[in-house]
């Protein structure tokens, strides 16, 4: 039987955020109660977890020391929150990204939590000045956002309120390395985060090279997952610049007045519509066609190939 570690992890919303958070806790070892307000969206998500587990062990690729029993065995439905968040030592709510929703969720664990547990949000994008604003534990708050999907892409954001202790994101730290995630410290909260503003940043630029005619859609994708994209998959682009010379004052010391160079002709935010959306969803569309089947299909092949990757990941000499 399975050895569950100390407490209970509280998943709220049983979504593919949620479903995925439970996996991962379950992975850990720890005990999971998956928290929804309806009894068929718990039944939909314990019976499509228990199908995506037995499919990882199949394959070799199931996270963690226990099997898939065992770790299913970990994992219950709950409807009632109050009994949800009974010996909680960490919630974590997966809810749509709806402000008022999330503030409503939050005002309720909020009036039933202790001192001890953590209130965490996957919101991608939700400032937690916003989430948690007036709330009696404000200091127990963050956000902990995932990338999708948090089975195979480690990374977290640990975003704290301005109010949020220190030993809030110590504890977040500390439980999402025990569960194989690689979390960061976004040290004070601002707008898309880091990665979404990283993200951005590529998208935006992407646009505008399509926009003016220098590349091809297709060929803009292959810059990134055949040039960029293979460095980026083991290193950021800080140390890719400290790499790229003799270290990062060489680096800068050759390349700033180029790099100054260029950055002055990056063009003004684009309103990703008009001729080039069209033109961008045609590329796409002959790639993936926008049909949910097509859709689904790709999604599986990106989420195998980002399996295969995690895996040579963690074969590889520590860092």
């Amino acid at each position: 039987m399975a050895s569950p570690a100390a407490g209970v992890v509280v998943i709220v919303g049983s979504g593919l955020i949620g479903r995925s958070w439970a996996m991962l806790f379950a992975s850990g070892g720890f005990r999971v109660k998956l928290y929804d307000i309806e009894q068929q969206q718990v039944t939909n998500a314990l019976e499509n977890i228990r199908k995506e587990m037995m499919f990882l062990e199949q394959s070799g690729s199931l996270k963690g020391s226990l099997g898939a029993q065992d770790q299913l065995s970990l994992i219950s439905g709950c409807l009632n929150i109050q009994e949800a968040v009974e010996g909680a030592l960490h919630i974590q709510e997966c809810v749509p990204e709806n402000l008022e929703l999330k503030k409503r969720i939050f005002a309720q664990l909020d009036q039933i939590i202790d001192d001890q547990v953590v209130l965490s949000s996957s919101t991608s994008c939700l400032l937690p000045s916003q989430l948690f604003a007036g709330l009696a534990h404000v200091q127990q708050c963050l956000v902990a956002h995932p990338v999708n999907p948090p089975y195979y892409v480690p990374l977290v954001e640990l975003v704290p309120h301005p109010e949020t202790a220190p030993a809030t994101v110590d504890r977040t730290h500390a439980l999402m390395r025990k569960i194989g995630q690689s979390p960061v410290r976004v040290l004070k909260e601002m707008d898309g985060f880091v990665l979404n503003r990283l993200q951005y940043a590529v998208i935006s630029e992407a646009w505008r090279l399509v926009e003016e005619g220098i590349v091809s859609p297709s060929d803009l994708d292959l810059v990134m997952s055949d040039g960029l994209g293979m460095r980026y998959a083991f290193i950021g682009p800080l140390e890719t610049m400290h790499l790229n010379a003799e270290g990062m004052l060489s680096y800068c010391d050759r390349y700033s007045e180029g790099m100054k160079h260029v950055l002055k002709t990056f063009g003004p935010i684009p309103e990703f519509s008009g001729a080039t959306v069209e033109k961008v969803n045609q590329a796409m569309c002959l790639k993936v066609p926008a049909d949910p089947e097509h859709l689904a299909a790709r999604r599986r092949w990106r989420d195998e190939c980002l399996q295969r990757l995690a895996k040579l990941k963690s074969g590889m000499p520590s860092q």
